[in-house]
């Protein structure tokens, strides 16, 4: 009977140290109309989920995780057929409404995606939040085109990874960057044209700098004013990731800062399902097919069973992810 039964989740206990993740039972989410019951099968790893667990983001839900993918359990609209393989992402979770540390969530249907495919739940979870994230700034923010030179900033983190695959893929000139020499040649074999090393003011130091045409910046506040020195009139600097720190932008004076005729665009994920940014606009299952045929590599770096939050958020902490970390729930 529904309504009475328990299930497991990973509870924020306060915020803090690893040691705020708890394993507990709590309610089952009963189905209501216009949102659609998941029986959770996997979810990935974000800095968003650290960022809430340290207390840093306005808001934490009690149940973090910000996607997953798994099986629809109930559907009251039904918006999915019960038993279908579906991908959710943002919508709240994690941030205002229970998220995906736990052995079901509950999610409105704008932020559901059908992921029909053969991959196994590990491979599947890999994909959600950061290629939807890493398509949209690329394809809709920058609207990126064959042989355009794209600088993405910040490159080894899941999402970089991403975007670098797929703006190779999409036929773009691609310089990567890391504050780490040892793992160009990981960017190289992604397929980047060729690697450079992150320093804030990068735009010294680039042979192309004011003729690129567009930066994908994940470094964030700290070095998304010199990403949009590098560009061509007409270019545009997509400001998505925070991987130097949260830390606002002082003293911004676009008049004094900006170059005339750049454009400076922002991304975040937590809008998927608003309107204006359906997640039915991200190729998901086309994503997932071309992972399929090998034609996109999106193979998670780790895999965490549901016992081992802790563990992924420490590896997650210090740094040594390598690449999409997901956790699949057996």
């Amino acid at each position: 009977m529904t309504g009475t039964s328990a299930m497991r989740a990973i509870v924020l206990d306060g915020f803090g140290g690893l040691d705020r993740l708890v394993y507990t039972d709590i309610p089952k989410p009963e189905p209501k109309a216009g949102e659609v019951v998941i029986q959770i099968k996997g979810f990935g790893v974000n800095h968003a989920e650290m960022h809430m667990r340290r207390g840093e983001w306005a808001e934490a839900a009690k149940v973090s995780g910000i996607e997953c993918v798994g099986i629809v359990d109930s559907c009251p609209g039904g918006e999915f057929p019960v038993g279908a393989k579906v991908a959710a992402l943002m919508g709240g979770l994690g941030r205002t409404i229970n998220g995906s540390y736990a052995e079901y969530t509950r999610v409105r249907a704008a932020n559901v995606a059908l992921i029909e495919s053969d991959l196994p739940w590990a491979a599947l979870a890999a994909l959600p939040e950061t290629y939807a994230t890493a398509w949209t700034c690329l394809f809709r923010n920058i609207d990126l085109q064959s042989g355009q030179t794209l600088v993405v900033r910040g490159a080894t983190s899941s999402f970089g990874q991403a975007a670098v695959k797929l703006a190779v893929g999409a036929g773009a000139h691609v310089i990567a960057t890391t504050r780490n020499p040892d793992r160009f040649a990981l960017l190289e074999n992604l397929g980047a044209a060729r690697a450079e090393k992150e320093v804030p003011d990068l735009s010294a130091h680039i042979a192309e700098s004011g003729e690129i045409d567009a930066v994908l910046d994940l470094v964030g506040n700290s070095t998304i004013l010199d990403s949009l020195d590098m560009l061509r009139r007409g270019g545009t600097a997509c400001l998505a990731g925070w991987l130097g720190g949260l830390d606002p932008i002082p003293d911004f004076n676009p008049l004094l800062r900006m170059a005339s005729g750049v454009n400076l665009s922002f991304f975040g994920s937590f809008v998927f399902g608003s309107p204006g940014f359906p997640l039915s606009d991200v190729p998901l299952v086309d994503i997932a097919r071309q992972v399929a045929d090998g034609r996109l590599e999106a193979a998670p770096s780790r895999v965490f069973s549901f016992d081992e939050i802790r563990e992924a958020h420490r590896v997650m902490e210090a740094g040594e992810a390598g690449g999409k970390m997901v956790v699949v729930l057996d």
